[in-house]
This record gives structure tokens, sequence and C-alpha cells, in this order.
């Protein structure tokens, strides 16, 4: 008898790179189904809104039909558990976000004992990228098509030019 995982995978995805694609292909073959969850970010000023984040997501995840696509606020260990998921995925690019994730996962399983924490690392093409090196070098106008999906980066130049009220 088939056991279909759930997982999910939250992040503010301010925006969505190349990595975090990466890591949402891979999951969606470990995983009955993945849900990406994207927090409203209460803790941290994103350039783009949480429907906008969204709406990125979305698009770029279509290939994938067991992966689906929504927003949270408040602890991910709710909404893994008002899911049914059994695994919360992370990634880790480095040792730094190593020392982080394990925290956080101890954190999980203590909330969640029921939910384990699944870390996966990137494609080595894609260790280096971060949401925020992304964002910032966006608002300097530096070039980040290499580190997004073309409607990601096509979303970025959109924002980013127009005018600040």
């Amino acid at each position: 008898m088939s056991n279909p995982v759930i997982a999910v995978y939250p992040g503010t995805f301010d925006p969505i790179t190349l990595g975090h694609q990466d890591l949402i292909r891979r999951a969606a073959g470990l995983f009955g189904t993945v849900i990406v969850a994207v927090a409203t970010a209460h803790h941290k000023k994103t350039l783009f809104s949480l429907e906008e984040r969204l709406e990125s997501v979305r698009e770029v995840v279509r290939p994938y039909a067991n992966v689906q696509v929504e927003g949270f606020t408040g602890l991910v260990r709710d909404f893994a558990v008002a899911h049914g998921a059994r695994a919360m995925l992370r990634g880790v690019r480095s040792v730094t976000d190593f020392d982080y994730e394990h925290q956080l996962a101890g954190m999980n399983r203590a909330l969640a004992p029921d939910v384990e924490t699944v870390f996966l690392t990137p494609d080595a093409r894609y260790q280096h990228i971060s949401s925020t090196l992304v964002r910032e070098i966006a608002t300097l106008r530096g070039d980040v098509a290499q580190f997004v999906a073309p409607e990601v980066h096509a979303r970025l130049l959109q924002k980013l030019q127009t005018p600040k009220t």
C-alpha cells in the first residue's frame, strides 16, 4: 500500500531563485505532494507583496503536478500539521546555513514530533544564490538574470522600474 508523503517547503521566496526551483523539482520526485508555503514574512521587509510572491512561485512550479503553493502566517509547524505534512523540506547551502537550520529542526521536532525535517543541498550551480543577494544586486541595477527564472527576472525588472512613492 502506498503512503504518499506530504512535504512542506516554507520560505519567503522574495524572489524565488533557481536554487529554490532546484530543490522543488527534486522534492517533487521524492514526495507525493510538495506544498511550497510562502510566508507573509512578518519579521522582514519584502520587495514583493505576498500575492506577488505567490504568483511568481505558482508560475515557476506549474510543470510539477504534485506541487501546490499556499501562503501562510504564524508558525510553519501549525501550517504543516494542518496540511497533514510528514516532512518539512529545508535547503542548506553552507555550514552557516546548516547551523541555523539544525537549530530550527530541533525546535520544530519539539513542537511537531510527527514532522521530520529533510535537508537538501542545491546543485553546485546554485549554492551561492540567495534571495537576499539577488534583491540587493537587482536593487543596485545589477544583472540577476542568471539567478532566477526568466518570468521572475521580468517581475524584478518591472518592480524596480516602478518609481517609489
